[in-house]
């Protein structure tokens, strides 16, 4: 095993050593992630890194090599070591599940339990979501986009390399069907893709021979990269050596709507009509967008996938939302919450739910304080236990959440699939105790109908 413990920002620690010595530390709190909004020009987001961050939670542990970091360090006193040493997180999660919308303000992990437990845990919380939901959300914008057709994930040399593996699991929950990147494959269990780059071409004298050793080695389904030279050229070699049974080309080059067109025109007339064109080239949900009506049979994309394409990360915070009123088992709670400036937040505990009308299309997230909300009877609730009494019980296949997304993405309004200057698809309401709209920080987007 391999300790997370250490994925930890200095704060958190000199927060729970002045907790421990202070006797709060045990003081039994609320904690909520979630985002004031969505980045600009979005129209929702996409949960990822659920999955993830359970298995950190597994690994989070300070062993003895960690400990002796921080008391070299000077980070940690006696006091805090020995705390640290026994730690295992005994509270519980409850969260949004992965693969399902999220939109600003909404409640997507509250985290609950000793002040110092809850507290140590938040910059591992929020590395996970932030990255991985934001590569989610791009590649669901892709994989929209592209209307069904294929998209393979080829980020693995654009990233960093754990980042790719990161990458890799978000984007196959938002539909990819495949990635490049082998331990992504072997980690997470995903379809794994991959034939030849313009090097493998380059090191033959002829781009038949180089041809010729792909055919050999994976035979005539396969791809082949068709743009080290001459296209025209290289598809006339292609088509001939497989008797027109070519599995498929790639182009990498070039105005790509014009030039998948020339190719599939030639593929045709040499009788190769069943060849499929896949094209690549630093594309992005935009580029994809625009060749819908071209001949593309699909898409390989990398640069913007795994740096969110434009978003890198989704802002998401981790603030308290409610304490105890004593350090005393079993004290009450109550709502906190911040003031600063363009920073407030709204305390409490929240439920939340996703106001469905009759023909099945989303209307509102709606969220109660301290009260769940009324629900209609296509309205879905959106928290699920994750972890109770420190144990986990929201592992699920990667499988379940990536037929969540297709299913949850569908019930979106037509404005919510718009890839420009998008505004939020629905609004977020929180409602007061008799249940009516308020006015808070979070309610933007479009005004709902039928609530």
């Amino acid at each position: 095993m391999t300790s997370t413990a250490l994925l930890t920002d200095m704060y958190e620690l000199t927060m729970v050593r002045a907790a421990l010595h202070s006797g709060t530390a045990s003081r039994h709190v609320l904690f909520e992630l979630f985002p004031r909004r969505l980045p600009t020009g979005r129209g929702y987001g996409v949960v990822a890194g659920t999955g993830r961050m359970l298995e950190a939670l597994r690994d989070f542990r300070f062993g003895d090599a960690e400990i002796d970091y921080l008391l070299k360090a000077q980070v940690a006193d006696d006091a805090l070591a020995e705390f640290l040493s026994g730690f295992r997180f005994g509270g519980d999660m409850v969260g949004y599940p992965e693969g399902e919308l999220y939109f600003g303000g909404s409640p997507l992990l509250q985290v609950e339990g000793s002040f110092a437990e809850v507290v140590v845990l938040e910059t591992a919380l929020l590395s996970i979501y932030n990255h991985d939901s934001a590569i989610a959300s791009a590649a669901s914008r892709m994989t929209m986009a592209a209307e069904g057709r294929p998209i393979l994930e080829f980020g693995a040399r654009r990233t960093h390399e754990e980042s790719a593996v990161a990458a890799a699991r978000a984007a196959y929950i938002a539909g990819f069907g495949a990635t490049s990147d082998l331990e992504a494959g072997r980690r997470f269990g995903l379809p794994v893709s991959g034939t030849a780059a313009h090097a493998f071409v380059m090191l033959f004298d002829t781009e038949e021979e180089a041809f010729k050793a792909q055919l050999d080695w994976l035979g005539e389904d396969t791809t082949l990269l068709v743009d080290t030279y001459d296209v025209e050229q290289a598809i006339r070699t292609a088509v001939r050596l497989t008797d027109g049974k070519l599995g498929g080309v790639r182009i990498d080059s070039g105005d790509l709507s014009t030039e998948v067109r020339q190719v599939r025109a030639q593929l045709d007339a040499l009788g190769a009509t069943q060849t499929r064109i896949i094209v690549t080239n630093d594309l992005d949900e935009y580029q994809i967008a625009a060749l819908r009506a071209a001949p593309v049979d699909g898409f390989g994309v990398g640069t913007a996938l795994v740096t969110g394409s434009g978003h890198p990360t989704c802002g998401f915070v981790y603030k308290m939302v409610a304490k105890a009123s004593s350090d005393e088992p079993g004290a009450p709670m109550h709502a906190v919450a911040k003031k600063s400036a363009n920073k407030n937040t709204i305390g409490g505990r929240k439920f939340a739910l996703r106001r469905i009308d009759e023909r099945g299309i989303a209307q509102a997230e709606v969220i109660g304080v301290d009260l769940a909300p009324r629900a209609d009877s296509n309205d879905r609730s959106l928290l699920t236990d994750l972890v109770k009494g420190g144990q986990i019980v929201g592992d699920e296949p990667i499988q379940v959440a990536r037929e969540r997304h297709e299913r949850v993405r569908a019930e979106l309004p037509m404005n919510g699939r718009h890839l420009a200057n998008a505004e939020p698809a629905i609004p977020t309401l929180i409602l007061d105790e008799a249940g009516r709209p308020t006015d808070n920080v979070y309610q933007v987007g479009p005004a709902p109908t039928n609530l």
